[in-house]
This record gives C-alpha cells, structure tokens and sequence, in this order.
C-alpha cells in the first residue's frame, strides 16, 4: 500500500511538472482501484453497482479539473480517495433511496385534495404550478397539500 502511494505521489508530481507520460500512466494506475472501491461503496449502500463506471468517470473528470489544488509535499493518495468519497457520496445522494408505491393502494387513506394533489404531481409528472391551476388552489397550497400527502404516506408505509 505504501509502495503504491510513493509511486502514485511520484507520477503525480512529474505530471504537475509537465510530464504527459507519467500522467497517463497514473490515470491508468488509480482507474481499476476506483473501480474497485465504486462498486464496494455502492454495494454497501444497497444500490446497483452498475453505476460505478459513472461515478470513476466524475472521479478522473474532478481529478484532472482540480489537479493544481494537490499539495505536492503531499501523499496522493489521501487527496485521490477524498475525491472518490465526495463523488460517491454525491452520486448516492442523486440517486436517492426510492421506493416505489402504488397510490392506489392509499387512496383511501388520503384526504381528497391530498390524494389529488399526489396524483397529479407525482403520477401525472404535472408541475405545480399547473396542479394549482387545475384545483383552483394557489402554488403554496399545492406545496402544503403534498408536502402532508407524502407525509402521510411515509407514515404508512413504515407502519407496515
């Protein structure tokens, strides 16, 4: 491990210096352990590792964007792995936890305008603005009557 993070350290100042070869075979070098550490890191989230290739991508991208910011009296290593943990954090939070809920299933348990409100946002993709249009509610309203309509729901699905 501390043999990898010398060279790694030692590719990276000879790239900073100029050096396109030792940059190369750095990015070729991180790449697999990226890789690795991705698919480890979603996985123990829960979530598909079919993602990781994304997630290495936004890891070399902000690498070579962000390179000048490395302290060169540094170790890599440490500096490549906090990117890696912030990028996969960030795809983690995009991705959300979602789950997947017939409406149907709690539609009597919603007031009406909740359950309207739910349906047209959430089912018919239609913004608020135009669900407020629809029911005759103003935008703060509609904000309200989802804002308590998922709520609602949320509370019944832990209850099962």
């Amino acid at each position: 491990m501390r043999e990898r993070d010398d060279e790694w350290t030692g590719l990276m100042r000879s790239a900073i210096a100029g050096d396109s070869a030792a940059y190369h075979r750095l990015l070729k070098a991180v790449t697999p352990v990226l890789r690795a550490a991705a698919r480890r890191g979603l996985a123990r989230a829960g979530q598909p590792v079919d993602q990781s290739e994304d997630i290495v991508q936004d890891i070399l991208l902000a690498v070579h964007l962000k390179r000048h910011t490395w302290d060169v009296s540094a170790p890599f290593a440490p500096w490549l792995f906090a990117i890696a943990r912030n990028k996969l954090i960030d795809a983690l939070r995009r991705r959300g936890r979602r789950i997947f809920v017939d409406i149907d299933d709690f539609a009597e348990t919603l007031p009406a305008r909740q359950r309207d409100v739910l349906q047209s946002i959430a089912v018919d993709s239609a913004s608020i603005k135009d669900t407020a249009a629809k029911f005759s509610m103003t935008e703060g309203a509609v904000r309200v009557a989802l804002h308590r309509g998922l709520a609602s729901l949320t509370a019944k699905l832990r209850e099962q």
